[in-house]
């Protein structure tokens, strides 16, 4: 009786062996998050208090990315290509330029158009080089994930516009001129998040305006990105 017992789990064993070796592996899906896309808030640090703007300024971005992982750590590098708009509202305030000899400056001054909204737009085509860490190698669409990087601009254009009435009737001015603007942009990136979902920060290296062309001012943001594919 114990002989047969012995046999019986023996051939148990063998067949849960078997079993083992007959399932499948695990579906690996290494999303390489070739898309890249970024909505958040934007704020003017270092502004001086004469520039009056309002609480709502927010920017956009969207890339495509290459990811080359590094051996099989859980780390990789990537870096992409996309465009970045960013639009600020000044508030009771219109920006002026100056023109010289040598330059184009900006001076913010009182809104003499009354305006009904104001803003101030950049574009620029950028390039974001991060590295990356994923918690989950085999589906990278789920777990947690970290990225840290610069991301490096050109600018494409920029402009002003003020929405005011005329005897009734909407009026737009818009002036399209990037004469005064940083024509390049450097910016210290961050993101963390779970899954295709994650929370971002920038803060921009440089000014938003030339030197000598523009009040010093520093752009920096936060918001949610959506990465995948």
């Amino acid at each position: 009786m114990a002989l047969l017992l012995i046999n019986a789990a023996t051939l148990m064993a063998q067949g849960e062996k078997m079993n083992d070796a007959a399932a499948p592996p695990p579906i690996a899906k290494p999303s390489r998050d070739f898309v890249l896309l970024q909505f958040g808030y934007t704020n003017w640090l270092n502004k001086p208090d004469s520039i009056n703007t309002k609480t709502f300024a927010y920017t956009f971005s969207g890339y495509l990315c290459y990811d080359f992982p590094i051996k099989k750590s859980k780390l990789s590098f990537a870096a992409g290509l996309g465009i970045s708009t960013t639009t600020v509202y000044l508030n009771s305030q219109q920006i002026i330029v100056t023109d010289t000899p040598t330059a184009a400056v900006a001076h913010f001054r009182p809104d003499s158009s009354h305006y009904k909204r104001y803003k101030f737009n950049t574009t620029y085509i950028q390039s974001p080089f991060e590295l990356r860490y994923f918690s989950n190698t085999v589906n990278r669409n789920k777990g947690f994930k970290a990225a840290a990087g610069l991301q490096i601009g050109t600018l494409l254009g920029a402009h002003t516009k003020g929405l005011t009435s005329v005897d009734g009737t909407n009026v737009k001015d818009k002036v399209d001129t990037k004469r005064f603007v940083t024509p390049w942009n450097f910016a210290a990136t961050a993101r963390v998040g779970w899954g295709n979902f994650a929370i971002f920060a920038s803060y921009n290296l440089t000014n938003v305006f030339k030197q000598n062309d523009g009040p010093p001012i520093t752009p920096a943001s936060v918001g949610i990105a959506l990465t995948g594919l």
